[in-house]
């Protein structure tokens, strides 16, 4: 009989290395251990990649909010996917309502459209402008101004990203953010519902995004309170919407004018080129006050007053108190005004005198 000692394991000996072990009964007696049951299981079939278009599009908004939630990401890297895969969401899911008026409307060129590329998703598509463009021209969904340049900023940020590498203040991209997700939460809402209503999963993905989102406007709306409380405090006829992260936080100061919320500052030239309204822009107007070419029309104010800025001086100016210069064409104030009651710019009335003086003075020779 083999004592307890003598059936030890020896010194280096792996436990699954003798291929009999013997267990002592209680009579006393030495049979070989039971072997371990094998695990009879069949293996499970392998996972299946199946994302139809708006339960993908509504993944990519799960990540989003995730990466973006303070309490889940908010690093550099975080927010570098937030961007990426909210550009991926509002693609995928603006696509997906364009195709409900036709299949084509995705492609390109609508005129090279074939149902083979199509049910192979062997083509190229039209980008997000063209897509918002078609949305709104043929399916006649409402999209505003404001919303098409938040996708437009979002696209530019994605390219960049994606191509280039991207330099930006984390505060000005989750602003961004903040108002596409907004948008594409209730594009879903209005014109996808028929798509959540054949499944009970969509709908408790987009509660998950919905709270999501909440949180990260919670950041906005604390980050402005606090703001306005302090460094725009009684400066709303000075305070204007910024044109990168889009919150109406952007003192105007002479010469260079610098967003309280995303940090971002502009020089004069620059900002007054991004608050025109025209696409093909010619010389800005030229600024009865300083008379340097940078008045604009499109500039947005705390206060809700309507009025010209000049993003040099940081004056502003209602069509009312200016008229036009009679010699150049020019605005300028309407109490600048020739002897015969006309307007005139203080370049156009120097000439004028000095063309004066030079005939008084050949009528004295």
């Amino acid at each position: 009989m083999l004592t307890p000692d003598q059936n030890a394991s020896q010194s280096g000996e792996p436990p699954e290395t003798p291929e009999r072990k013997l267990d002592a009964r209680p009579s006393g007696t030495l049979t070989p251990a039971r072997a371990p049951k094998r695990d009879r299981r069949r293996p499970a079939p392998p996972p299946v990649i199946d994302f139809p278009p708006v339960h993908n599009g509504i993944d990519y908004l799960r990540s989003v909010v995730r990466h973006l939630n303070p309490e889940t990401g908010g690093s550099p890297r975080d927010i570098k996917y937030a961007v990426l895969h909210l550009q991926a969401a509002a693609e995928v899911l603006l696509k997906t309502r364009l195709s409900h008026v036709h299949w084509s409307l995705v492609f390109r060129d609508p005129g090279k459209a074939t149902s083979t590329a199509h049910a192979d998703a062997d083509f190229d598509s039209c980008g997000t402008d063209e897509t918002v463009k078609r949305l709104r021209n043929i399916a006649d969904i409402a999209i505003s101004a404001e919303e098409a340049a938040a996708l437009k900023e979002l696209a530019k940020d994605r390219n960049k990203l994606q191509h280039y590498g991207l330099t930006s203040t984390a505060e000005a991209v989750e602003a961004r953010a903040a108002t596409v997700l907004d948008f594409l939460v209730r594009f879903i809402d209005e014109h996808l519902e028929s798509e959540l209503a054949k499944s009970g999963a969509l709908h408790q993905e987009m509660e998950v995004v919905r709270r999501g989102l909440k949180d990260i406007q919670s950041f906005v709306t604390e980050r402005m309170n606090r703001l306005r409380g302090n460094e725009l405090k009684d400066a709303e006829n000075r305070t204007l919407r910024c044109p990168d992260c889009r919150q109406p936080a952007m003192l105007a100061e002479a010469g260079r004018s610098r967003c309280c919320f995303c940090g971002k500052a502009w020089p004069a030239y620059d900002l007054a080129d991004l608050l025109r309204t025209d696409e093909q822009p010619e010389q800005l107007d030229e600024c009865p006050g300083c008379h340097g070419p940078t008045l604009t029309d499109n500039a947005v104010f705390a206060d809700g007053r309507d009025t010209l800025f000049c993003t040099s001086c940081v004056s502003r100016f209602t069509l009312d108190t200016l008229g036009n210069c009679a010699g150049c064409g020019c605005y300028c104030s309407t109490s600048d005004t020739a002897p015969e009651g006309q307007a005139l710019c203080i370049f156009c009335a120097e000439d004028i005198r000095r063309q004066e003086q030079e005939e008084q003075e050949r009528s004295w020779m």
